[in-house]
């Protein structure tokens, strides 16, 4: 696995811990805290025992909710005595998790109602305690994690309180890979099983998420009786986490299939022309989750961080391709394409007012600006603009999507035929995939032809009607 970057931070701490001196003899002082920022279950708790695991030194463990009680100063008391007892036996770690639970700003407007003064005396008493020991003091280092640092006191995460913030992020293909290999040694895989196929299709997936997929895959295959977690039950178990579980409960009548079955294949048709776009592999017409009654999965060829105009048009393009196919076919549209509407009107809106793509508005960012904030909340606000600019920036957003619109309409009108070929084939099978299904969309988009890749977009929701 490669070195990641909070991998050789924190291989520096247990250095720090594993021999102080070699590092106090020339005159440095160990850093007193090491902040572990990053999404919900990417291992930051993992990596922090991991460390005193590497180390050998105590561990001591304990989350920010448990300071904080109804009575005025148990939670400092509790402070007091969590660094006495770490102090007698160090060196050592103290580990708090959720810090943001006993660490949020004490600025005015935090909304906090019954309890600040708690709150903030147990906030005080953490400040005054990580103040406390000095280069000379026996080494203890407090390692701490939260997914939202955006709330923290600005007076914790100074330097010589919080000297280091690392960034545990969702792992690569590479780091995924790893992370699966650690979790399908818990279970009977079969011979047929490619943990580096999986790892391929589940672009995103944190530590957690691949744990839970594992399981999934393992329950799955214990549902049908088999000895072995095979690949088919990897394959469902992805289309769970992403889509949902099968409502074959859910009838639809002949009307609404038909609908359902040309808006998907319209989704697919579009995202296999335009460029930029990821690879169409699957389209199924069976109802998942609390609201999909079909999807089309896109998944993409390798990790990308960074889109440019074209690609970002092309997802437009590819979300309102199935509100463009019920208008070829039907020449009406229905309620389906409103949450397409929706994430592709708030992808253009990202184009103009943060991306800066956007010819008539020039390189201004008209949204506000936050920290990050790894338990989502939502596109940012606008800032406070006048009449005119706010006219020129709805009609740009409502240019883009337009023009998106016409050229979904064009794609599929230009591939009517093999738009109802794919769409009767759907509605006799209810999903197709794989190879045959890139074969047919290699009639739009002959690049396509022998791309065999397979693997899910995470970070995009499955397109529903």
């Amino acid at each position: 696995m490669e070195t990641y970057w909070y991998k050789t931070e924190l291989e520096e701490i247990v250095e720090f811990l594993k021999s102080p001196q070699r590092f106090t003899e020339i005159g440095a002082k160990i850093p007193k805290g090491v902040l572990l920022v990053g999404p919900p279950g990417t291992g930051k708790t993992l990596m922090a025992k991991a460390v005193a695991g590497e180390a050998g030194v105590p561990f001591f463990s304990i989350s920010g909710s448990e300071f904080v009680e109804l009575f005025v100063g148990t939670g400092a008391a509790r402070v007091r005595d969590l660094f006495e007892q770490a102090k007698k036996k160090a060196p050592c770690i103290i580990f708090i998790d959720e810090l943001d639970a006993i660490g949020k700003s004490r600025a005015g407007g935090n909304g906090f109602v019954g309890g600040n003064d708690e709150r903030e005396q147990t906030l005080n008493q953490l400040l005054t305690e990580m103040d406390g020991f000095g280069a000379g003091d026996a080494t203890v280092t407090v390692l701490a994690a939260t997914n939202r640092p955006e709330t923290l006191d600005p007076a914790l995460l100074r330097p010589g309180r919080f000297d280091r913030q690392v960034l545990v992020d969702r792992p690569d293909l590479t780091g995924r890979l790893a992370i699966l290999e650690i979790y399908a040694k818990k279970v009977k895989l079969g011979d047929n099983v490619d943990l580096k196929a999986i790892a391929t299709r589940t672009p995103g997936f944190a530590g957690a998420d691949l744990a839970n997929l594992v399981n999934e895959a393992a329950l799955l295959a214990a549902r049908r009786d088999s000895k072995v977690v095979e690949t088919q039950d990897f394959a469902e178990a992805i289309e769970r986490v992403v889509a949902g579980l099968e409502k074959k409960s859910r009838v639809l009548n002949e009307k609404e299939k038909k609908i359902v079955a040309y808006h998907e294949v319209g989704h697919a048709l579009v995202g296999a022309k335009m460029s930029g776009t990821d690879q169409v592999e699957k389209i199924s017409i069976v109802p998942r989750g609390m609201a999909a009654l079909g999807y089309t999965l896109q998944v993409p060829t390798e990790d990308r961080f960074l889109l440019n105009e074209d690609e970002l048009k092309g997802q437009i393009a590819t979300l309102l391709g199935g509100r463009a196919a019920e208008e070829v076919i039907f020449g009406s549209i229905t309620t389906g394409a409103s949450n397409d509407l929706q994430r592709a009107t708030d992808l253009a809106e990202q184009m103009v007012t943060s991306y800066d793509m956007s010819e008539v508005l020039g390189p201004l960012a008209y949204d506000k600006g936050q920290q990050n904030n790894f338990l989502g909340g939502g596109m940012n606000a606008r800032r406070a603009v006048s009449d005119e600019t706010a006219k020129e920036i709805d009609k740009e957003v409502k240019g883009i999507v337009e023009t998106a619109h016409q050229e979904a309409l064009s794609i599929l009108k230009e591939n009517k035929e093999l738009l109802e070929t794919i769409s009767e084939q759907l509605l006799e099978k209810e999903v197709i995939e794989g190879n045959g299904l890139r074969e047919m969309l290699a009639k739009v988009h002959p690049e396509l032809e022998g791309q065999t890749e397979q693997h899910v977009q995470e970070t995009e929701e499955p397109l529903a009607v």
